[in-house]
C-alpha cells in the first residue's frame, strides 16, 4: 500500500480535511453520554425541567452538527476515493501501453482487466473508508476508555483487561485472511481466462459440440473461486461474532457491578448508563475496527497486484533522443543476421539476412509455425531480437521513437478488429485528419467503396462491438483502409487477404500499385496467389530463409514453394 500513497498526495488537502470532519464527528458522539448522565442524575432526581430540556436541546444541535459532519465527510470520501482510483487506472493504462509483446503475454489481458477493475475498486474502498472510519473508530476506542475512567476507574478496568485479548484476535485474524485473499485473487484470474475463451471461442465451441465440457470446465473453475472466497469469509466473517461476544460480556459485567455500585450509593444510575453506553460506542468502534482490517487486507493484496504492472520494467525501452528519419537510404527494410526466441530456447528465427527497397513488394510465405508473424513483430518492435539488427532506413529500429516507427509503418492485423463507432471513426484511427475525400480513397483502394455506399448513412453507418455487424471479408476491407488512409511508408499486410476471394484480392493488390506506387508492400499469407507478383518472395522454413527470389525463380528452384503452389492451384482447379 506503501507504493500507491503517491496517488493520495495531489488529494491530501480533501483527505486531511475529510478527516477532521470525522475526528470532529466522534467527539460529539464521546459527548452525547454526557449530557445523558447528566439528564438521569441532575435533571430527573431534582425535577428540573429547565436543565433537562436545555440538555435535551444540547443532545439535539450536537446530533445535527454530527450528521453535518458525517454528510460532508461522505462526500470528501466518495469524491478522494474516486479521484485516486483513476489516477491509478490511468497509471496503468500508461504503463501496459509501454509493455511490449512479451510482457503482455507475460500477464495474459484477462489478470490485466481484473487488475485494473478488481483490485482498483478494492483500493478505492480502503482509501474512502480511511477518511470515514479510520480517524473515527480509534478516537472512539480511546475516547471511550479515558472517559469511562473519569466515571470510574474501576470499572473501566474491564475495558483494559479485554483491549490485549482483541488486539490479539485481530492480528489472527490480519495474517491468515491477507494470505487467502491473494490465493483467491489469483482463482479469480483464472476464472476471466477461462470466460474469455468461452465468449471469443463461442462459435467454435458450438461448431464442435464441446458445450458441456466448456460449461463443466467453467463451472469447476467457479467452484474453486467460490471455495476460496467461502473458506476466507468464513475466517473474515468469525471477526465481528468473537469481538461482540467479548465486548457484551464487558458490557454484563459492567452492569453487574454497577448495579452493586449503585445499591452502595458509589455511582448513581446516570454513571451506570454513560458507562454502559461508552462499552456500546467501543464495541461498534472494534466491529468497524475489525471490518477494516477485513478490508485492508483485501486491499493490500489488490495492492501487490498492482505495483506489479506498475513496478514492471518494460523489455523495451525507446531514446530519449531519437534519430531524424532519413529518406536517403536505397534500402527501407533490412534484417542483418536476426535470429529470435519467445522462450529463450526454442528459436522461432534463425539467422535472417535480407533487404528490401523503396517501393519494392516483398512476399513472405511459409507453413503455419514458420515464423511469418514473428519476423513483422521484429519490424514493427513489438519484440526485439534475441542477436541481430533490424534496420528502417539504414537506422537500427531500436534508434527510432515510438512514434516515428508507428508513423512509418501501417499494418493490417490478421485478424481484423474494428471498434465501436462510426466507419468515419475507424477510418480516422490511420489519419486523425483524413477529409472524407481520402476516406473514400482508401475505401475505393480497399475495394470497400462499393458496399460501404450501399449502406444507410455510408460514412456514419454504426459499427458494433467487434464489427459484428459486417461478414470477415468486409471487415478485412474496412482495416485495409484503415492502414492505408495513413499512406505509410511500409504497409504491412499480416494475411490479412486471407478472408477475400481471388478476384477482390487481385484488384486490392492492383489498386495499391496504382494508388500507392511509393509505398513498400510486405504481404505475409500461406496464399501464394497474393504474393506472386511481388518483387521479392521469402520462403520461411521453420524460422529460417528457406529461399528467397521471384516467384518463378523459387518455382523453379524450391521443391517446398513449388509443392505449396502446385497444392494450392490443384485446390483452385477443383473449386473452379
Amino acid at each position: 500500500m506503501k507504493k500507491l500513497l503517491r496517488f493520495i498526495k495531489p488529494w491530501r488537502v480533501p483527505f486531511v480535511l475529510g478527516w477532521m470532519f470525522k475526528f470532529f464527528e466522534a467527539i460529539l458522539e464521546l459527548l452525547l453520554p454526557i449530557f445523558m448522565k447528566e439528564i438521569l442524575n441532575k435533571g430527573i432526581p431534582n425535577q428540573d425541567k429547565d436543565y433537562t430540556f436545555s440538555m435535551l436541546w444540547m443532545i439535539m444541535l450536537v446530533s445535527i452538527a454530527g450528521l453535518i459532519f458525517a454528510l460532508i465527510c461522505q462526500y470528501v470520501a466518495s469524491k478522494t476515493s474516486q479521484g485516486v482510483g483513476a489516477e491509478i487506472r490511468s497509471e496503468m493504462m500508461r504503463k501496459i501501453s509501454t509493455f511490449s509483446y512479451r510482457e503482455l503475454d507475460q500477464f495474459g489481458s484477462s489478470t490485466l482487466i481484473n487488475r485494473i477493475t478488481g483490485d482498483v475498486n478494492n483500493v478505492q474502498q480502503a482509501i474512502a473508508m480511511t477518511i470515514r472510519l479510520v480517524s473515527r473508530a480509534p478516537f472512539l476506542c480511546i475516547g471511550s476508555i479515558l472517559l469511562s475512567f473519569t466515571i470510574d476507574p474501576l470499572l473501566s478496568l474491564v475495558f483494559v483487561i479485554l483491549m490485549p485479548i482483541l488486539g490479539l484476535l485481530l492480528y489472527f485474524f490480519t495474517t491468515h485472511t491477507s494470505k487467502l485473499y491473494r490465493a483467491a485473487q489469483k482463482k479469480l484470474d483464472n476464472l476471466g481466462v477461462v470466460i474469455k475463451e468461452n465468449l471469443s471461442g463461442v462459435r467454435v465451441i458450438r461448431a464442435f459440440a464441446r458445450w458441456n465440457t466448456e460449461k463443466k470446465r467453467c463451472d469447476d473453475t467457479t467452484e474453486e473461486l467460490s471455495d476460496a472466497y467461502i473458506h476466507v469469509s468464513r475466517l473474515a466473517a468469525l471477526s465481528n461474532p468473537v469481538t461482540s461476544i467479548l465486548m457484551n460480556f464487558g458490557i454484563i459485567v459492567i452492569l453487574y457491578l454497577g448495579g452493586q455500585a449503585v445499591n452502595g450509593g458509589r455511582l448513581q444510575n446516570g454513571d451506570i448508563l454513560a458507562l454502559s453506553t461508552y462499552a456500546t460506542q467501543l464495541l461498534l468502534a472494534l466491529v468497524i475496527v475489525v471490518n477494516l482490517i477485513v478490508l485492508f487486507t483485501k486491499a493490500a493484496a489488490s495492492s501487490v497486484r498492482i505495483n506489479e504492472i506498475l513496478d514492471t520494467v518494460p523489455s523495451l525501452s525507446f531514446p530519449e533522443e531519437p534519430v531524424a528519419v532519413s529518406r536517403d537510404s536505397k534500402n527501407i527494410i533490412e534484417f542483418q543476421h536476426v535470429s529470435f526466441s519467445y522462450n529463450g530456447t526454442e528459436p522461432a528465427l534463425t539467422d535472417l539476412d535480407f533487404s528490401v527497397k523503396k517501393g519494392e513488394s516483398l512476399g513472405v510465405v511459409g507453413i503455419t509455425g514458420s515464423g511469418k508473424t514473428s519476423l513483422i513483430n521484429l519490424l514493427q518492435r513489438f519484440y526485439d531480437p534475441n542477436e541481430g539488427s533490424v534496420l528502417l532506413y539504414g537506422e537500427d529500429v531500436r534508434r527510432y521513437s515510438q512514434k516515428q516507427l508507428r508513423s512509418l509503418i501501417g499494418i493490417v492485423p490478421q485478424h481484423s478488429i474494428l471498434f465501436s463507432g462510426s466507419i468515419a471513426d475507424n477510418l480516422r484511427w490511420g489519419n486523425a485528419e483524413a477529409t472524407e475525400e481520402e476516406m473514400w480513397q482508401a475505401l475505393e483502394t480497399a475495394q470497400a467503396k462499393d458496399f460501404v455506399e450501399n449502406l444507410p448513412q455510408t460514412l456514419d453507418f454504426v459499427i458494433q462491438e467487434g464489427g459484428k455487424n459486417f461478414s470477415g471479408g468486409q471487415r478485412q476491407r474496412l482495416a485495409i483502409a484503415r492502414a492505408l488512409i495513413k499512406k505509410p511508408d511500409i504497409l504491412i499486410m499480416d494475411d490479412s487477404l486471407s478472408a477475400l476471394d481471388f478476384r477482390t484480392d487481385l484488384l486490392l493488390r492492383q489498386a495499391l500499385k496504382h494508388n500507392l506506387p511509393n509505398t513498400t508492400l510486405l504481404v505475409v499469407s500461406q496464399r501464394i496467389s497474393s504474393v506472386a507478383d511481388a518483387k521479392k518472395i521469402i520462403l520461411l522454413d521453420d524460422g529460417e530463409i528457406g529461399a528467397i527470389g521471384t516467384h518463378q525463380d523459387l518455382f523453379e528452384n524450391s521443391e517446398i514453394y513449388r509443392e505449396i503452389y502446385q497444392s494450392q492451384t490443384q485446390m483452385k482447379g477443383k473449386e473452379a
